[in-house]
Formats: C-alpha cells, sequence, structure tokens
C-alpha cells in the first residue's frame, strides 16, 4: 500500500512539474516529450486533442489535476486499443485506473475526429517511448 501511494504521490509531483513547465514556457513551441513539433499529418489531431480533450487530459496529453495523462503505459496500444478511445468518447468511462472520477461521453466529436486524435496521441506515446 505505501509503494502504491508513493507511485501515485510521484507521478502527480512529475505531472505537476511538468504541467509547470509547459505552461511556464509559452514562448516555446509545442514539443513532445523528447521529440519536435508534430508531424504536419498529425496537426489536424492535435488542434481536436486541444479543443476536446486537453482540458483534462493536458497539455501533449500529461495530465492535469481533473484527467490523467494519456501518454503513460496504461494506455499503451496492447492494454487500451483505439476503439477503446472511441467507446470513452461515444459512451463515457467509469473510474477504474485513477482516481479522477468518471469521463463523460464527449458531445459534438465524431469517429474521424477521435481517429485523428488517437494517430496524435499514439505519436505522443511514441515520442515518450510507449508503444
Amino acid at each position: 500500500m505505501v509503494s502504491l501511494m508513493t507511485s501515485r504521490s510521484q507521478i502527480g509531483i512529475w505531472v505537476l512539474v511538468l504541467g509547470l513547465f509547459v505552461a511556464c514556457d509559452s514562448s516555446q513551441p509545442k514539443q513532445a516529450a523528447g521529440g519536435g513539433p508534430a508531424p504536419a499529418e498529425l496537426q489536424a489531431g492535435e488542434a481536436k486533442f486541444n479543443a476536446n480533450c486537453a482540458a483534462c487530459h493536458g497539455s501533449q496529453a500529461a495530465g492535469t489535476g481533473h484527467g490523467p495523462p494519456l501518454v503513460h503505459k496504461i494506455y499503451e496500444p496492447n492494454h487500451h486499443g483505439d476503439a477503446a478511445f472511441q467507446r470513452a468518447t461515444a459512451n463515457g468511462v467509469k473510474a477504474h485506473h485513477w482516481e479522477f472520477g468518471n469521463m463523460p461521453k464527449i458531445e459534438g466529436v465524431t469517429p474521424e475526429d477521435v481517429d485523428q486524435i488517437v494517430q496524435y496521441v499514439r505519436w505522443l506515446q511514441r515520442q515518450a517511448g510507449i508503444q
């Protein structure tokens, strides 16, 4: 129990530090961890992520106090496949990995939008070494 609490505390601290770094360094172009700006073919997905997901899941999917980081091993393709993102967006999700509460369904986002968002998130994950 202590190690689980420590791990969650450590993750929370790192997410907070990363969030402060990103928020304070607005003069720099957006870059993924370990990489450059999103490639041109992913910029539509990045824009849709920023408009529909970033309020809870954070800039570059790094998480916030309202939602978990999607750039995390839990969301690797072998654990949460692309279809899981489609279901979460269309139906919402009961909290099960994190203690942020339930995710509501996201109105006005089409399956095609989610496909583009997932491609962007998967790219961010690869930049962070999550495959």
